[in-house]
């Protein structure tokens, strides 16, 4: 594919973005963050994954994140951000993090998911031929994985770094006790734990018990997927399931998680974003960057009108006591963490 037309940055694209620094490294990132989930696969048009990936460098979102089973198909989303890259973005390399996750389900057979050494390297060396890249700036360990030592799964990611191949590294949805283990084993090989990905959001407050206290205690940056429960906390759901829409497709997220009960806080919860001026979403955002352990919020997007409305959500960042204490009446675990089973010891 050759280029329509020449791209050049945005002059005042750092104008407005806030940037927090990740645990007590040197590494700032953008308070939102784009992921690449399950929108920017090759079932999407590429000029339209395209034009979102512009817009978001434009608006200070220097942080991308992706995994190799992205898409869908898997894969796909790393070959599209590659082109996406080798099209516009290439210039500007060095003003990006770009991460990348190894983990779940790639391909078939026993060394094609989980967290070997044979299936992270194999994984990473993948992953950079799709993007076309050197290196990666982070590199995840997706999942914790209970039949491989911790040792060999963070041996795999210390081997990365010192390959060349990452930057820094992170762990997704592990515990706080396993963090604690993998962070002790990458320092004593001489690298630093840099972040921690869980899930998090108004309806899913598992982090809060003791994983924030642990990566405050560690230095360890934190940065939360899934802060509007996979649609939940948007305006989308609250007359019902669209025809169209996530929940009506099979997939990634269950109908189940629509119930009455759900459906009575969201529904609370979008008066509280009303009364503060803001969607639902912006103010499911906001309160995820309103706790300082909190780097950074990963969203997805499908469209650039989409990705402004999610980026709203730094207007009105701060929240009075009183508005905090209203919005916990009902923000309150639903049973929306599907990845909870990773985090279990």
């Amino acid at each position: 594919m050759t280029p329509t037309m020449g791209f050049a940055a945005a002059a005042g694209r750092y104008e407005e973005m806030t940037y927090r620094r990740c645990g007590a490294s040197g590494l700032k990132l953008p308070a939102i963050s784009l992921g690449l989930w399950q929108n920017f696969g090759h079932e999407r048009p590429f000029e339209t994954s395209r034009a979102i990936l512009r817009r978001a460098f434009d608006s200070g979102i220097t942080h991308f994140d992706l995994a190799n089973n992205y898409g869908p198909p898997y894969g796909s989303a790393e070959q599209v951000f590659g082109e996406a890259l080798r099209l516009d973005l290439a210039p500007y390399r060095d003003e990006l993090v770009i991460s990348t996750k190894a983990g779940y389900d790639m391909w078939p057979g026993p060394y094609g998911e989980w967290g070997s050494r044979k299936y992270l390297l194999a994984s990473l060396d993948q992953s950079l031929s799709r993007m076309g890249l050197e290196y990666v700036d982070i590199f995840y360990s997706h999942r914790l994985d209970p039949q491989t030592p911790l040792e060999e799964t963070m041996g795999a990611l210390a081997a990365a770094v010192n390959q060349g191949k990452a930057l820094y590294v992170g762990i997704s949805s592990y515990s706080a006790e396993k963090t604690r283990e993998a962070e002790a084993i990458l320092r004593d090989l001489g690298v630093r734990l840099l972040i921690h990905q869980p899930s998090y959001s108004l309806l899913n407050r598992w982090i809060e018990s003791e994983l924030l206290d642990t990566l405050g205690d560690l230095g360890v940056g934190c940065i939360c997927f899934s802060p509007l429960a996979q649609g939940v906390l948007t305006d989308r759901y609250l007359a019902g399931i669209p025809e169209g829409s996530r929940a009506s497709r099979p997939g990634s997220m269950s109908p189940d998680q629509l119930s009455e009960e759900t459906m009575a806080k969201v529904r609370a919860l979008n008066e509280i974003a009303q009364g503060r001026g803001q969607t639902l979403a912006q103010l499911a955002l906001a309160w995820t960057l309103r706790e300082t352990r909190m780097t950074s919020t990963l969203v997805g997007a499908s469209s650039i009108e989409q990705l402004e409305q999610n980026l709203g959500a730094l207007q009105k960042p701060d929240f009075t006591a009183e508005e905090l204490e209203t919005i916990d009446r009902y923000a309150t675990d639903s049973g929306l963490n599907i990845w909870a089973a990773s985090s279990e010891n």
